[in-house]
């Protein structure tokens, strides 16, 4: 099915996964930077934000 597929529905495909899994990446080393420096909470109301959503999520 992939040969289907023109060069830039490949591209864009190839884009979207890598946001995905640098999201993810993103998400886990946020959470555990939040983890091991509780005094950071408060400094940016975002990483608040992900880091509550990825704890009330797992």
């Amino acid at each position: 099915m992939d040969n289907k597929k023109t060069p830039i529905e490949r591209d864009v495909e190839k884009a979207r996964l890598q946001r995905a899994a640098l999201q993810t990446r993103h998400s886990a080393k946020l959470t555990s930077l939040m983890e091991n420096r509780e005094d950071l909470r408060g400094v940016h109301a975002l990483a608040d934000f992900v880091d509550d959503y990825v704890r009330w999520s797992a």
